[in-house]
Formats: structure tokens, sequence, C-alpha cells
């Protein structure tokens, strides 16, 4: 199964480095020199990094066969990833593979649709609802609005308007 791990934010520097959008709990054990990453992105299946610097929660590596910036601000948005066996989480911790697919329903037990996404933000994670009309609908991923999660369903207690069909 594929992990995503990071993507790619953008370059930084001029010697090949990109910053990263960690997407794991454990960046120090993902991120080290010789470890291959796939990708998404046909032109580069596969990254192997060479080097790696973090400060401050802040994680910059350089890929092997990536020496400047203009071949770093290329691999701006990919989405880098490990193959791996880990599916199981901790109760409130959940890996985006885990979440996409499962039904949404409100707290009465009503269908919302299926969770198709999952957005990161810089401020909160957002889950993507396909409708059963095929709308998309963003619902902040907290606790006010998504108290459970299960392998069952995701509850959603939406607020007023948020799943209405009529557009505002």
């Amino acid at each position: 199964m594929q992990l995503t791990v990071a993507v790619v934010a953008g370059a930084h520097g001029l010697k090949g480095h990109v910053k990263l959008e960690v997407r794991t709990d454990d960046p120090a054990l993902r991120f080290q020199p010789g470890v291959v990453l796939d990708t998404d992105d046909p032109d580069h299946p596969e990254l192997t990094i060479a080097e790696v610097r973090s400060a401050s929660g802040s994680w910059n590596v350089r890929f092997a066969k990536v020496t400047d910036r203009s071949g770093a601000e290329a691999l701006r948005g990919t989405e880098l990833s490990i193959e791996t066996e880990e599916w199981e989480s901790d109760d409130e911790e959940w890996y985006d593979h885990e979440i996409v697919g499962l039904p949404a329903r409100t707290p009465a037990g009503d269908d919302l649709g299926v969770v198709s996404d999952v957005e990161h933000g810089a401020a909160q994670d957002l889950l993507v609802v396909r409708t059963p009309d095929g709308r998309e609908v963003r619902v902040p991923f907290v606790t006010a609005l998504v108290p459970g999660v299960s392998r069952e369903g995701v509850t959603i207690d939406a607020p007023d308007g948020l799943f209405d069909d009529e557009e505002a």
C-alpha cells in the first residue's frame, strides 16, 4: 500500500533543495539520505534523497539528479510516498487512505455521501464529501463538526446550510 509522506511545497535555494509539506508523524525516519520515495510525477517516478535539512519543524531535502532551482521548482506539488504495510492507527489518528471511501452520515444516521478526499490546509484539514447528487462539500475536520470516525463511517454534525442543495 502506498502511504503519502510529503508533498513538495516548492524550491528552497539555488542548488535543488525543496521544502516539504510533511504528512507523516515520523519525518526523521522517512527522510534520510538514500531513501527512495515514489512520486505521482511521470517524469520522476522515484526520487532518492541525497541531503536532508531540518530546523524548527521545517524539512528541506535535495534529491539526487535534481541539482538546480529549476529542477526543484518543477517538482512543486509532487506527492511523495512509500510502500508500507502500515494500516492500523490509533483511535484518534487516521491516514487519508483509511478515511477516503467511508460513508458520511449525520448523527441521526442520515446519508450525506462518501468521503472522496482529505485536503490538508495550513489551519486545518478538510474532508471532501461527495453527496449522492454529485456535489462536493468541504467540511472542516474538527471535532465540533466531525464528532466520530470509525471503520464503518464518518459522523458529520453539519451546521444548517452546509449540505443544502441550493447554492447561496
